[in-house]
């Protein structure tokens, strides 16, 4: 486990902690159906506008979806090289110094996207009896005796294959929008790299950089252009179909271990 002003790697049937549900649990209680589902394997782009909105479906509550059958996978490129870290009694790198390039932070893929709802029941039973989505953690809130869920991250089910921790976000709110796209990259000092070359071009921060908890995310928000939230993320976790659902009160201080103060408007 994990000890004062230290991080461990917990397996997650601990790190889940003591609410904690079976998938096929969940499954067997909401009444999904996996033999009607769409098969979803992975993320492929996000539009926050389409140029012509008559030439794709509109699924729940208006937002554009669009379904991909038959795509032939890119090859792949080259990737950055895995930096050697040097530890207090672990020191593998001798005679080859850190040396980095300024720059942007390139983008490995979009890793998930959030929502923001006013039917926040309806929107997550639309999205995990459509499709194989399958929560990873619910966030609730403590009613009259009764606890309520108002923020839902969701993984792609894939059995027993690993996947990201979350590809979709999904919270209760006063409207209905996007809340924001996230986009991974190799790893924490490409990341604040980029964070310096957007804060030099005098780009808009909105939070970071930190630590995520659920999901466990190093993350760093920034506006768009036309004010649009993105993030750049690095080191998420991973799931399959053995991870438990976790359940947790929703807050402020459920959203980063370290990282600066989050906006108190962050979640609006």
């Amino acid at each position: 486990m994990a000890i004062a002003n230290h991080g461990a790697s917990v397996p997650d049937l601990i790190a889940v902690g003591s609410e904690q549900e079976n998938v096929e649990e969940w499954r067997k209680r909401c009444n999904i159906d996996q033999s009607s589902q769409i098969r979803l394997v992975k993320l492929a782009h996000m539009r926050y506008q389409h140029p012509n909105l008559d030439q794709i479906t509109t699924f729940l509550q208006g937002f554009p979806l669009n379904l991909m059958y038959g795509q032939a996978p890119a090859e792949k490129g080259e990737y950055p090289e895995k930096l050697t870290i040097n530890y207090e009694q672990d020191k593998p790198r001798t005679r080859r110094f850190q040396r980095f390039e300024p720059g942007p932070a390139a983008v490995h893929k979009l890793g998930h996207f959030g929502l923001c709802t006013q039917d926040f029941e309806k929107m997550v039973n639309f999205y995990t009896m459509t499709f194989n989505i399958v929560p990873t953690d619910f966030l609730y809130v403590e009613k009259e005796g009764k606890k309520h869920n108002v923020a839902l991250f969701a993984h792609i089910d894939r059995g027993a294959d690993y996947v990201d921790h979350h590809s979709f976000f999904i919270s209760t709110n006063a409207t209905t929008h996007v809340h924001h796209c996230s986009f991974e990259v190799h790893d924490f000092d490409t990341q604040k790299l980029g964070h310096q070359w957007l804060a030099e071009k005098k780009y808009e921060s909105v939070w970071g950089v930190g630590r995520h908890i659920l999901g466990s995310q190093i993350f760093d928000y920034w506006w768009d252009t036309t004010g649009n939230m993105i993030e750049h993320y690095a080191d998420g976790d991973l799931v399959n179909n053995q991870t438990p659902i976790g359940y947790g009160p929703a807050g402020d201080e459920s959203l980063a271990v370290w990282g600066p103060e989050v906006p108190a408007w962050f979640l609006k």
